[in-house]
């Protein structure tokens, strides 16, 4: 029974179970996101959440043996996770994917800190309510938030400036919001084709997409209309 208190009262048994717990945290994270099909996963957020709780017990154990201060390694990790989650930050046309798994990354960060500094109850519930928020925060949002962004991809094959002008007058009716428009020839002849890509913002309650897109397809020149 000494042994045993012994042994798990032990640094290096610790040390072992720490990163240990650190991963299975972390890993739950990393599993959500991979669901997701997400750039970063069950290994990248693993691998973080393992630097992390190791960085932590790193600093532990080079204040016991040299009397430095234990925090001053851990804080650079927290500044040097900014480079990897930025990896994870993609900008696709007008908008921006990724910044989600980089907080999740700097999450488990925290996670792995806080199991690296022995604060297991906190590692545990961060875990819990982290996955909470990946996996179900969106069907709160969805509910509040009444704005969906449009982006449209429109081939005409000429009379681009008065076909155009009836598009726009077509997603004022349907009260869309346009936000830009961008029209690759735009200082060259109106008669050759072109396709004009069209951002605007539009309300989900009550909008009808479908007709929307059958209207403008109606629309003289218009040869196809798509949604990227």
């Amino acid at each position: 029974m000494d042994f045993i208190i012994t042994m798990g009262s032990s640094f290096w048994f610790q040390s072992i179970a720490k990163i240990l717990l650190g991963c299975i945290l972390a890993g739950i994270i990393g599993l959500e996101r991979s669901s997701w099909s997400k750039p970063a996963g069950f290994r990248t957020h693993a691998l973080v959440g393992v630097s992390a709780v190791l960085v932590m017990i790193c600093g532990e154990y080079m204040s016991e043996l040299y009397n430095i201060d234990p925090s001053r390694i851990p804080a650079q990790l927290l500044s040097g996770i900014g480079f990897i989650g930025a990896g994870t930050i993609l900008r696709d046309g007008f908008n921006v994917k990724g910044l989600t798994t980089a907080a999740g990354l700097l999450t488990v960060t925290c996670i792995g800190l806080s199991i690296g500094a022995g604060f297991y109850l906190g590692g545990i519930v961060a875990t819990l309510v982290a996955y909470i928020i990946l996996s179900y925060s969106y069907k709160i949002s969805d509910r509040l938030d009444h704005f969906e962004l449009l982006e449209l991809k429109i081939k005409i094959n000429k009379n681009v400036k008065e076909t155009l002008a009836q598009i726009e007058d077509c997603l004022t009716d349907y009260k869309v919001e346009i936000k830009n428009i961008k029209r690759p020839n735009k200082d060259e002849t109106d008669t050759e084709e072109e396709t004009v890509k069209i951002v605007g913002n539009y309300n989900k309650k009550g909008f009808k997409k479908n007709e929307l897109l059958s209207r403008i397809t109606s629309i003289k020149n218009v040869n196809e209309v798509s949604e990227t």
